[in-house]
């Protein structure tokens, strides 16, 4: 839209399918998204519009709510949905707090993608090997990249708190600062643009999927949350004696009822369980435990102002709105239905049947649909919808042969 046609107040509307199209471009029958297809209309937020640093024109972007005709939030509108989680815990006097970990690679173009990404060569000339992880100059090489990154972050108004190279060839972690979960949606939403935009402004590629490199370990958005209480702040996972309160229990209860249910919100992708198969640190399961990377509910080891649940199962490639309010919704439902957790585990340890989560994203799509749990949070006409979009993406996925079948397969009698 034109500044000027902004700026008026014109109002922009959008086909209501256009929220339920699958990655390739197509849509589901139109039965999901209500047979006419008519508008939605977009209402900005003014909290957040952007000017875009790294835009040689001058360009704006303004994250929209998806409002009816009629003027309530679309049941379609992921943001939409992750407000309705937040006002729901605010009827109960609750504000629920998170932070997002976010993994991705960084590598160079990549024309042809029949062939495996590549780190960029550095500016020694040499390509990464693997052996940076953590290193304090480890990015040396992408310095310039990695400067324009942290000035567009200023820029926006997009905190940070660490940033470090991780444990894949030329991957990369960013901590964005706990906050409402709303504004961390949003900021990880335009982190998540910046880079790519940035990425190719120096020639580079920024990949956000779950698991881009074999033999390597995959890229997540690990999700931590705790619940203060509104008007004290007061983090209601700990007593006054700094000791786990019922309230803890219960929402780590939740999750453990809701992990299976909603795996495919959390691994909306054929490539996502590539990541949970070969877990390097990505665990496939709803135990819980104290400071345990195996575990897919993790404690992490903090004073009691800071006692935290933090969710590992969602990947990089993850919609932040709505894996962060499926991952609320079910502490939610833990906490108004008072659910014990299962009993913590440490060690190496074996995933109990009754807490192990689906492995393929067919299996995970039939266990949303059966699941009546995600139908009562989220709404029926939401879960069907995105069932039949991402039904559409594994059937495409289907229909072409990989080259692991045509190496392995062809030579068989």
């Amino acid at each position: 839209m034109t500044a000027e046609g902004f700026l008026e107040g014109r109002r922009l509307q959008m086909a209501r399918g256009v929220l339920l199209q699958c990655i390739m471009g197509g849509y589901p029958p139109a039965r999901f998204y209500g047979s006419d297809d008519g508008d939605l209309a977009l209402v900005p937020d003014p909290a957040q519009i952007h000017r875009l640093p790294w835009s040689l024109q001058p360009r704006a972007l303004a994250i929209c709510d998806a409002h009816e005709l009629t003027g309530e939030s679309s049941p379609l509108s992921t943001r939409g949905q992750l407000k309705a989680v937040i006002a729901r815990y605010a009827a109960l006097g609750l504000a629920p707090v998170v932070a997002t970990e976010l993994e991705f690679f960084v590598f160079a173009p990549n024309p042809d993608p029949t062939q495996p990404f590549q780190p960029p060569l550095g500016l020694d000339g040499r390509r990464e090997d693997g052996h940076s992880a953590f290193s304090v100059s480890s990015n040396n090489g992408l310095r310039p990249f990695f400067n324009e990154v942290y000035e567009c972050m200023a820029a926006l108004g997009l905190p940070r708190d660490t940033f470090m190279h991780e444990m894949g060839v030329s991957q990369f972690e960013i901590n964005l600062l706990h906050g409402d979960p709303l504004l961390l949606a949003d900021q990880t939403l335009l982190f998540k643009h910046l880079l790519k935009e940035v990425a190719l402004k120096h020639g580079l590629t920024v990949v956000c999927m779950a698991k881009p490199l074999a033999h390597t370990p995959g890229s997540s958005m690990h999700i931590h949350q705790s619940i203060v209480e509104i008007g004290t702040g007061r983090n209601v996972f700990s007593d006054k004696a700094g000791e786990p309160t019922a309230t803890f229990r219960h929402f780590i209860g939740g999750q453990q009822a809701g992990l299976a249910d909603f795996t495919a919100l959390f691994a909306p992708n054929v490539n996502s369980y590539q990541r949970l198969c070969h877990p390097f640190a990505s665990p496939n399961n709803a135990c819980w435990s104290h400071d345990n990377r195996a575990a897919g509910l993790r404690i992490p080891a903090s004073l009691p102002v800071a006692r935290r649940v933090e969710n590992r199962l969602p990947g990089a490639d993850a919609n932040p709105y709505l894996a962060i309010a499926a991952s609320l919704a079910a502490g939610l439902y833990g906490i108004e239905n008072k659910l014990e957790p299962s009993e913590p585990i440490q060690g190496e340890f074996v995933v109990p049947d009754n807490l192990s989560l689906p492995c393929t994203l067919h299996a995970a799509l039939e266990r949303l649909k059966r699941s009546q749990l995600a139908k009562e949070l989220f709404g029926k006409e939401f879960i069907e919808g995105y069932i039949a979009s991402k039904t559409m993406e594994l059937t495409s996925f289907f229909d072409e042969i990989t080259p692991w079948e045509r190496r392995v397969l062809a030579a068989q009698a």
